[in-house]
Order: structure tokens, then C-alpha cells, then sequence
């Protein structure tokens, strides 16, 4: 399987050193008052978390300017000598924005030239890769799998939720091993090739995990040469210069090019996918990068389902006369979506249609009403992620992908909270209470729990019934 590697943190002081100036391990967690087990995670991950600076500085003596030991100039060259070089064995890198390198080795496309950059997210399902990959909310994303075996179940043309990878990159800590499942059809690193995707195996995911879970989600860029020669400082340069997320239009690069109709119903043993053949309403999808479970979810709910692009008007989306409009997931900046889709939403709204959103399309919908968004400090991914119904005091675990979220403190007087994230409290489903309209952040469609959040789409159906 191979071991993985260490990363090379660009940092003025070890962490080492300033356990030792304290007087070892357990003098540092005495003095801090962080316990022991915060300070072996402070050695594994090789950075101390924001949050336990002051007791460090407290009890160290040291400042901020004290922890600079170089001037500048020495120090980057020291930190310029101790990352540039290549680790045995290496044949990859995933440089982060402030120059930190995990090494491991590449697999799936050779990189050239200007390698694949975004922001750098962890994902904590234990299954599922290939949908994850798949999902078109991961455009602009390098994601991290917390879990170690990927790939061990090989790929199939079945477990897509999109034609193409959305994600630009994918960081793993086992190298992938031989398919060992009946429906596989193809090597993880083969179907990544024929799709010019890049990913790293052999790293230290732990502490790349760490990191994000203690800074935030962090710009990096993956690096695989064929030649296997690393330009590091135009990574990190290139790493450094990409702006992220924010201020974002991603939906426009994953949608639909043109408005096509969709039958085709969930997976069941032993047929496999069905089709819709007598539907008892029509809904309207709006394509702000669909999965294509969700329009499976909806057609097995008894809907005709027409997918509409992500730009389409409000003339185009009821021209159709459809009982209800549906709004997908994606990626990127709900503000910036939401310069062209807020104004067509507002208007589907005051037609009295039924709404129903998720993931994107639910940050759409609460800014159609009148909230504002934000970004998540470190996002929402991977399966089992606990969500509270304010309605029933019920909760269902599920699947996430998101990095932004609603202000629930900026909702107006008629729309209600249904939702929060047992994690963080943030927002997860609003209800308009004077419009047939609402939304929730995670996913129903997936099955974490694994049927806790279907109902919605009944409840969704049965609001179009209401209506006649």
C-alpha cells in the first residue's frame, strides 16, 4: 500500500521547539491548559491551531515578531531549500497557497504546464467516490477523502451524477489498489486519465484534514509532470494568485446547454434504473449543475421532469406550464449565481408556482426572498451529517456539499427556519410562509440515512397537488 509522506510546512519555528522551549509535552499542555491530547496533535498535524495561540504565547513568553527567528530573507531561503526537495519515491505534490508541500505519488493524468488549482476541501463519506467526483457542486474544488481505501471498488457508468468530473483534483492517503467489486467496469486511475483528472496518493490526509478543519479551506494546486520536474515556486504562485469561491459564477460552466426532458427513475436490485412512463405532474428543473439522482428522485415521485439551463428566463421556465419548479444543486458564490437567477425566481414566485430547491438552489431561493448568504469557514461534505426538523424534532443524517450557507438572522418575516446542522447550528431549510416555496441545504436524494430525507419530495408533490 505504501506509507505516506510528511509535508513540509512553511513555518518560522517547529512546533518541536516550542514544545521544548515550554519544557516537553506535558509541561506545554500544563502550561497551555490544552490537555495532552491537543498537544499530540499539534507534533501530528505540525501546526497549532489559531485558537490555542494565546495560551502558547502566554506561557512561552514569545510574540508574533519573536516567532520570525530569521529575517525574511533567510528564512525563505531555508524554507525554500527544506520544500524543494523532492521526498524519495515522490512523484506528485499538492502545493497550498502558503507554500506548504504534501508529496505523494500521482495517478490518473499527468499534469503540464499550469496544473489543476482550487480550493482545497475534505470529504467524509466512506463510500460513494465516484458520485462525489461526479457532483457538479465540486467544480473548483480539490477535495480530500477522509476515508483511506479509494478506488478499491473500481468505476462503473452507473454511480455518475454527471457525464464529466466536476472536481479538479482528488488528494487520498492509500494508493489505489485492483477493483474488487462485480459492477466495476474500470480502474479508478484509468477513468481519471481519460478525463484529464490528477490525484495524489501517499499523503498524510490526517493532517491535511486538520488543517482545514483548523484554518479554513485553503487555495491549492496539484502537480503530477510526466517528467516528474517541479517548478515549485510557480505553484505557489499559482496557488497564491487564484482568488476562490467567492464572487464565484461556477453554475454557468456545469449546466445544461439546452432544455431536454428526463424519465429515468432510481436504481433497484435486480433491474436497475426504471422509467417514468406514466407521470402525474410536470416540474420544471432548473440546472444550476443537477445531479442526476435528483432528477431520478423526482421522476420516481411520479413527475415528468423537464431540465431547463441555469440561465434560463422566467418566460422559458413557465412557458412549459409545469405544476411545480425545482432548483438543483451547484457550485460556486450563490451572490454571484444570483445576479441572473434571483430576478427570474422572484418572478416564478409571484406566479404562485410551487418551488422546491436544494443545495444551490436553496441559497437562490433565500436570496430571492430577501436573505443573504455567506461562506463556511471550512464547509459542509461527505455522508452522515445530522440535521435537525424544527417541525418534528426529528433528526436525519445526511449527505452535504456545500460551502456556503444561509444568514438564517437575515431571513424576513415570512419565511421560517425547518432546519439546522447539529454541528454548527447553521442553516439548513427554510419554508416561506405565504408562497407555496421551500428549500434545504443538504441532500435528499443521497442516502446516508438512507431514506431519512425522501419524503421531501412527496412533501414537494403533494404541495403541487394542493394547488390543483
Amino acid at each position: 500500500m505504501g506509507s505516506f509522506f510528511p509535508y513540509t510546512p512553511r513555518m518560522p519555528i517547529s512546533i518541536d521547539h516550542i514544545i521544548e522551549r515550554m519544557g516537553g509535552a506535558e509541561a506545554a499542555s500544563r502550561l497551555t491548559g490544552v490537555g495532552t491530547e491537543a498537544v499530540r496533535k499539534w507534533r501530528q498535524s505540525r501546526a497549532i491551531p489559531s485558537r490555542h495561540w494565546p495560551a502558547v504565547i502566554a506561557a512561552t513568553g514569545l510574540t508574533m515578531a519573536d516567532l520570525q527567528t530569521e529575517s525574511p530573507d533567510q528564512a525563505s531561503a531555508t524554507m525554500q531549500n527544506a520544500t524543494d526537495t523532492v521526498p524519495a519515491g515522490a512523484t506528485a505534490v499538492l502545493v497550498l497557497a502558503d507554500g506548504a508541500a504534501f508529496w505523494g505519488r500521482g495517478f490518473g493524468a499527468h499534469t503540464s504546464g499550469v496544473g489543476p488549482v482550487g480550493e482545497v476541501c475534505f470529504s467524509t463519506g466512506m463510500t460513494g467516490y465516484q458520485e462525489t467526483l461526479t457532483d457538479p457542486s465540486f467544480a473548483g474544488q480539490i477535495i480530500t477523502f477522509t476515508f483511506p481505501h479509494i478506488g478499491n471498488v473500481g468505476t462503473n457508468i452507473e454511480d455518475i451524477e454527471a457525464t464529466t468530473i466536476a472536481a479538479r483534483g482528488l488528494v487520498v492517503n492509500q494508493d489505489v489498489t485492483e477493483p474488487s467489486n462485480w459492477r466495476s467496469t474500470q480502474r479508478l486511475q484509468e477513468w481519471l486519465r481519460a478525463q484529464g483528472i490528477t490525484g495524489i496518493s501517499g499523503v498524510d490526509t490526517r493532517s491535511l484534514t486538520i488543517r482545514i478543519r483548523d484554518g479554513g479551506a485553503p487555495t491549492g494546486v496539484l502537480a503530477f509532470p510526466a517528467d516528474g520536474k517541479f517548478d515549485l515556486a510557480a505553484l505557489r504562485a499559482q496557488a497564491a494568485g487564484w482568488p476562490g469561491l467567492e464572487g464565484m459564477d461556477l453554475a454557468k460552466e456545469v449546466t445544461c446547454r439546452q432544455t431536454y426532458d428526463w424519465d429515468e427513475t432510481a436504481w433497484s436490485w435486480p433491474t436497475g434504473f426504471g422509467r417514468q412512463s406514466a407521470p402525474k405532474r410536470h416540474v420544471v428543473a432548473v440546472d444550476y449543475g443537477a445531479k442526476r439522482n435528483i432528477l431520478r428522485c423526482l421522476a420516481s415521485a411520479g413527475c415528468k421532469v423537464t431540465v431547463v439551463p441555469a440561465t434560463a428566463t422566467a418566460e422559458d421556465i413557465l412557458r412549459h406550464e409545469p405544476d411545480g419548479v425545482f432548483l438543483s444543486n451547484g457550485p460556486g458564490d450563490p451572490a454571484a449565481t444570483g445576479e441572473y437567477a434571483v430576478p427570474v425566481l422572484r418572478q416564478v414566485l409571484d406566479s404562485g408556482t410551487p418551488i422546491f430547491g436544494i443545495c444551490l438552489g436553496h441559497q437562490l431561493l433565500a436570496l430571492a426572498l430577501g436573505a443573504k448568504t455567506y461562506k463556511l469557514d471550512r464547509g459542509h461534505r461527505g455522508a452522515n451529517q445530522p440535521v435537525k426538523d424544527l417541525a418534528t424534532g426529528k433528526v436525519e443524517i445526511t449527505s452535504q456539499n456545500h460551502g456556503f450557507a444561509v444568514d438564517a438572522n437575515s431571513l424576513p418575516a415570512n419565511v421560517k427556519v425547518t432546519h439546522v446542522s447539529l454541528f454548527d447550528g447553521s442553516n439548513e431549510g427554510i419554508a416561506s410562509t405565504d408562497r407555496a416555496a421551500f428549500s434545504v441545504q443538504y441532500h435528499p436524494e443521497a442516502s446516508p440515512g438512507p431514506t431519512d430525507s425522501h419524503h421531501l419530495f412527496r412533501r414537494f408533490v403533494g404541495m403541487m397537488e394542493q394547488r390543483g
